[in-house]
C-alpha cells in the first residue's frame, strides 16, 4: 500500500471519485479529441496541447490530420512540410519530435501504435504524461499520469497543498483512479484543473470537491497570500529572447519562394530576422542557426571556406533551408 493510501480511506477514494466525476458529465467541453480513440489522433493532441491554449489548438489539430491522416503518412512526409503546416503554433521542436516518433511507430513497430506507457516512452519527445495520457485516452487503460493541472488538483484535495511533492502526488493520483474508468478520470481531472480548480483564482465557493478537499478551508488565505506577494523581476521582453529569434528564423525559412528551396544566405536571412543586422552579428546568427540544425529544425545546407576562414563574404555562401 503506497503511503498515499494510508492518507486516503476508501470512503474518501469513493467519494473524490463521485464528485469529480459527476462535475465532468455536466461541464465536460466537446473537444475533438475526445470524439476519437485513435493512439495517432491522440498523440498530435497531446504534443499540441504541451504549453498551448486547447482553443488556439484546434483548427492546427483538425489542418494537420487533414494533412497528415495516419502515422504513416506523418512518417514519409518532408520535414519541411511539417514544419511549415505547424507554423504559428510555437515551440517548433513539438513538430520535428512529433515526426520523429511517427518514424519510430513506423520503423520499430511496423506502424502499429505501442499500447504500454513503457513502450511509448521509448518514442522520440514522448515523456511519462504523454505517454500516459496515449495509454488512457486511445487505450482506456486505468493509469495515472500528471500535467501541471492534473497535480494541482491532486495536491490541493489530497495534501492541501498543490505545492505537494510530485511522487507522493502521483501515487495519490493512481489510488483515485476508478477501475475501468481510465480515460473518464483523467479526462475529468484535466478539465477541473482547467475550469474550475484553476492555479490562481480557484472556483472554492462552488466547488463540488469542497467537502473532500484538505486545501478548501486554507485556500482563501492562500490566495490572499499569493497576492500579497512580492513582485519578481520583470524577465526580459519576449523580443529579445533566443527562443523569440528561433523562431523568427524558422518564419523565414517557412517564407522562402518557390525556386529559393536550396536555401538562403545567412547575410541575407540575418536582415530578415534582426532589424539593424550586420556582419558583427554572423556569429550570433550563426550560433542560432547550428542550435536548430541540432534539433532538427533547419539544414544548413553549403558550407562556406570563407566562413570558416572568416573572410569578408562568410556570410554569403552560407545556406539555410528547412529540413
Amino acid at each position: 500500500m503506497s503511503s498515499a493510501s494510508a492518507a486516503l480511506p476508501p470512503e474518501r477514494i469513493a467519494e473524490i471519485r463521485s464528485q469529480l466525476l459527476g462535475w465532468f458529465r455536466q461541464h465536460a467541453r466537446d473537444l475533438p479529441w475526445r470524439r476519437t480513440r485513435d493512439p495517432y489522433a491522440i498523440l498530435v493532441s497531446e504534443v499540441m496541447l504541451q504549453q498551448t491554449q486547447v482553443d488556439r489548438v484546434i483548427p492546427y489539430y483538425e489542418r494537420f490530420l487533414e494533412q497528415f491522416p495516419t502515422v504513416q503518412a506523418l512518417a514519409e512526409a518532408p520535414t519541411a512540410e511539417v514544419i511549415r503546416l505547424w507554423s504559428g503554433l510555437g515551440y517548433n521542436r513539438r513538430a520535428v519530435n512529433l515526426q520523429r516518433a511517427a518514424i519510430a511507430i513506423v520503423e520499430r513497430f511496423g506502424g502499429e501504435f505501442p499500447r504500454t506507457v513503457d513502450e511509448l516512452r521509448t518514442l522520440p519527445g514522448v515523456g511519462a504524461y504523454t505517454a500516459g495520457a496515449v495509454a488512457a485516452f486511445a487505450f482506456e487503460q486505468d493509469v495515472a499520469f500528471l500535467d501541471t493541472n492534473m497535480r494541482r488538483v491532486a495536491g490541493r484535495v489530497v495534501f492541501g497543498d498543490d505545492a505537494a511533492p510530485e511522487t507522493r502526488v502521483l501515487a495519490a493520483a493512481s489510488d483515485l483512479v476508478p477501475p475501468g474508468h481510465g480515460w473518464e478520470w483523467n479526462q475529468a481531472l484535466i478539465e477541473f484543473g482547467a475550469l474550475q480548480c484553476t492555479a490562481r483564482r480557484p472556483a472554492c465557493v462552488i466547488c463540488p470537491l469542497r467537502e473532500s478537499c484538505l486545501a478548501s478551508a486554507s485556500m482563501q488565505q492562500f490566495l490572499a497570500n499569493k497576492k500579497a506577494a512580492p513582485r519578481k523581476e520583470q524577465a526580459a521582453p519576449f523580443e529579445t529572447t533566443t527562443r523569440y529569434y528561433r523562431g523568427r528564423i524558422v518564419e523565414a525559412l517557412r517564407g522562402l519562394p518557390a525556386g529559393e528551396e536550396e536555401g538562403i544566405e545567412l547575410a541575407r536571412l540575418g536582415g530578415l530576422v534582426r532589424e539593424g543586422y550586420s556582419d558583427d552579428d554572423l556569429p550570433w546568427l550563426r550560433s542560432l542557426v547550428d542550435g536548430l540544425q541540432r534539433d532538427g529544425l533547419a539544414v544548413i545546407a553549403e558550407e562556406s571556406p570563407a566562413y570558416n576562414a572568416g573572410g569578408p563574404d562568410a556570410g554569403e555562401k552560407l545556406r539555410v533551408r528547412l529540413p
